[in-house]
């Protein structure tokens, strides 16, 4: 047997908490764990130059997601382009959802079959079917260091039957993409499910570890659900994977959220979150959110967070980048997604070393209370 192509070191275990601190291996360089990972969507992580992720937001891993390049410009482009990190000009690690929430998304113009979804486009209406050996084909052509096996992403609230039903297909779609996935030099996680349902959650657990699928991500949870759900599934579910391979929650990128799946003993999370509330006005800082557009920061000269090292902070007022979303200036936009992403990266820093001095859940409870959080 062939080496993998990604595997997980893990160096130290908070001795108060599940917490891990770790190193995921891959071809295209290492990534420190815990994680959070940018996502670029369209192959581009919006309004940021790959430099600007690299050094000034120390990203060490990004996302693209595979339903929207399969529609536009379309897997064999990208490949023909010499594949994903090529086309955008990024060198770090990469991982490609399988576009299964986003098909699932489209209620009415989607159709779920045992051999796939058919689907209409959101572009154009075109009609278009998705397989897991499709799918298989067209992660394999992006080139992604990881890649996603096709699954349900059952919604909130599903009946137990249905949630059965759409955990068991899941796990039969992950067989099927284990055994279409043609590239050595790439790994395929298999994503765990079962709604809020403990037991199917198990199952799912149970099947999936069987298959030996070389990372494992959780699905399903943070997709509308209260906190004190969401909670207990992560708490339940992150525990159980397994110890020696990269742990994923997909979907998560509030800093409650990031803390708290640390704790459960995720390695891996990602989110659209720091970008897409940047295009509204909205920063993250150390003392809370800041809606930057709103009218008390018109003088106030002061940076977005004087707790924080990145470009914005150290160059721009909260004026003037007030100044330039008032007024739709592209600037804007950049410099709050510059200053949330870095902000999240900067966090996970932090929840490192609280990690390796055995004190993530004290340093959590501190977080909440200056951030304004609850624990539920």
């Amino acid at each position: 047997m062939t080496n993998p192509a990604v595997t997980y070191e893990l160096l130290h275990v908070d001795k108060n908490s599940g917490a891990r601190r770790g190193v995921i291996h891959t071809p295209h360089g290492d990534i420190q764990t815990p994680v959070f990972m940018p996502v670029g969507t369209q192959a581009t992580v919006k309004s940021m130059t790959p430099e600007e992720l690299e050094y000034e937001v120390k990203s060490e891993i990004i996302l693209a997601n595979t339903y929207h390049l399969y529609l536009r410009p379309g897997h064999e482009l990208v490949k023909e382009a010499g594949g994903l990190h090529k086309f955008m000009h990024w060198n770090k690690p990469i991982l490609t959802d399988s576009g299964g929430f986003q098909v699932f998304s489209l209620g009415p113009l989607r159709k779920i079959t045992e051999e796939g979804v058919y689907f209409q486009s959101y572009l154009d209406g075109s009609r278009h079917f998705l397989s897991p050996e499709k799918v298989m084909e067209i992660e394999n052509a992006l080139g992604a260091d990881i890649i996603m096996a096709f699954d349900e992403c059952a919604p909130y609230p599903s009946t137990y039957e249905y949630t059965k039903n759409s955990m068991e297909m899941t796990t039969r779609w992950a067989k099927r993409c284990q055994d279409s996935h043609a590239r050595e030099d790439q790994a395929l996680f298999g994503i765990i499910q079962g709604g809020f349902y403990k037991d199917l959650r198990q199952k799912s657990i149970e099947d999936l570890v069987a298959m030996d699928f070389p990372g494992y991500a959780i699905g399903g949870i943070s997709v509308g659900e209260p906190k004190d759900l969401f909670l207990d599934i992560l708490n339940y579910v992150g525990p159980q994977m397994p110890e020696n391979k990269p742990r994923y929650l997909m979907g998560v990128g509030t800093p409650d959220y990031l803390i708290e799946a640390a704790l459960a003993g995720i390695d891996m999370c990602d989110c659209v979150l720091p970008t897409r509330i940047a295009r509204n006005g909205t920063a993250m800082t150390w003392n809370g959110k800041v809606v930057v557009r709103n009218a008390t920061y018109e003088r106030d000269f002061s940076p977005l967070d004087s707790e924080c090292d990145c470009y914005t902070c150290k160059n721009y007022t909260r004026a003037y980048i007030r100044h330039l979303i008032k007024n739709n200036e592209i600037l804007g936009v950049r410099l709050l997604s510059i200053h949330n992403l870095r902000f999240l990266t900067s966090l996970m820093e932090r929840v490192k070393i609280e990690i390796e001095n055995d004190n993530l859940k004290q340093f959590r409870d501190e977080f909440y209370k200056k951030y304004g959080y609850t624990k539920e």
